[in-house]
């Protein structure tokens, strides 16, 4: 059934359009998968009880700091090019026209650098987190249309999930 229900609308949808809510909606099962193994090994985080236990309270802050000395010093031109909110291509579009489509990498980066921190300050574990940090990236590549569908989908599937969870919800009918 669940075939069907994909494959008939994917007849008459755009391929790409359709790979890329796939990508994004694996992508974010995996964010979501990594960050549970974070969430779970909160009491067991150095007995390596779910995942490896590799600390990750120096590796992932110097990757960032890295990271934005590596992007300051060799690829200035292009930061600055990326803070204009010009596009490229055609310098006529600029200002909202060109952000909206950074909003997802902003997002990231700011996430990124919270994570470093809890990294430092919480001493995670490598592996969750480098599943949290390389996912999210490339879902900030998807483009800011295939967001916004991904984002109408997901509140679509929780509405419909917690409507029908609080109707046949085993437990609920049990305390009843």
């Amino acid at each position: 059934m669940t075939g069907v229900l994909v494959a008939v609308p994917a007849l008459f949808l755009n391929l790409t359009e359709v790979t890329d809510l796939t990508s994004i909606g694996t992508l974010f099962a995996f964010v979501l998968v990594s960050g549970g193994v974070l969430l779970l090994d909160g009491g067991a985080r150095r007995s390596g009880r779910y995942v490896k236990y590799v600390d990750s309270r120096w590796i992932i802050p110097t990757l960032y700091v890295g990271g934005w000395i590596y992007v300051l010093l060799f690829q200035r031109e292009a930061l600055l090019r990326w803070l204009s909110f010009t596009d490229p291509a055609d310098p006529a579009i600029h200002g909202w026209a060109v952000f909206k489509h950074q909003i997802p990498l902003i997002v990231f980066l700011i996430g990124s650098a919270w994570l470093a921190i809890l990294c430092f300050t919480r001493r995670l574990s490598l592996i969750p987190v480098m599943g949290v940090l390389t996912c999210g990236y490339l879902m900030t590549e998807l483009g800011l249309t295939n967001w916004i569908r991904f984002g109408v989908w997901l509140i679509l599937g929780l509405v419909l999930y917690f409507v029908y969870g609080v109707r046949h919800s085993k437990l609920a009918q049990r305390t009843a």
